[in-house]
């Protein structure tokens, strides 16, 4: 009689190996998990995992929030002078208007335009008797000067303090801007 053929069988991988490739693929799909859950559940998958493990504390709700854009970083400044009680500037520089529309043709930066007044009785409005509404009319001018710009390119606020008389132009570095998806 002739014995059965059986062929060898091949070499079995190590079962440490395969037991290493399940834990990959867990912590794979548990990252899946985490990062397809949205923003707004997040903090009660985080409360719940952290509930199953025997913690008590809870994920702060700071979680919901996004977080603040980073600050813009100052590269170059400019500066208009005025007159007191004036919203006219006084021999504004004829290169102070090319500066910044080539500035703003970069769209990584913005324009940050702050009016101040310096505090005396004879620097405010004349109309309300006002220096922050003078001062608000300084970084208007200011930004009038440079020409049309889109909205979210220029900055203008007041001085919190009293200062010079001036509206004070700072190219700031903003970073890249968002991707918004094509349509």
């Amino acid at each position: 009689m002739t014995e059965p053929f059986f062929p060898e069988t091949p070499p079995a991988r190590p079962i440490w190996l395969i037991t290493l490739a399940d834990l990959a693929l867990l912590l794979v799909g548990f990252l899946v998990l985490v990062q397809a859950t949205g923003a707004e559940r997040r903090p009660a998958l985080l409360n719940g995992l952290r509930a199953q493990f025997g913690s008590s504390d809870h994920v702060d709700q700071a979680l919901r929030l996004p977080p603040p854009p980073p600050p813009a970083m100052p590269v170059a400044t400019a500066a208009l002078n005025f007159a007191a009680g004036s919203a006219e500037p006084v021999e504004p520089d004829a290169l102070f208007a090319p500066w910044a529309r080539e500035a703003l043709a970069d769209p990584r930066v913005r324009l940050s335009i702050v009016g101040s007044t310096d505090g005396s009785a004879a620097d405010v409005d004349p109309v309300t008797h006002s220096s922050v509404v003078l001062a608000a009319d300084r970084a208007r001018t200011a930004a009038a000067l440079i020409g049309p710009a889109a909205a979210d390119r220029l900055i203008l606020s007041t001085a919190g303090k009293p200062g010079p008389r001036v509206a004070l132009v700072t190219l700031v570095f903003a970073g890249e801007p968002s991707r918004r998806p094509s349509r």
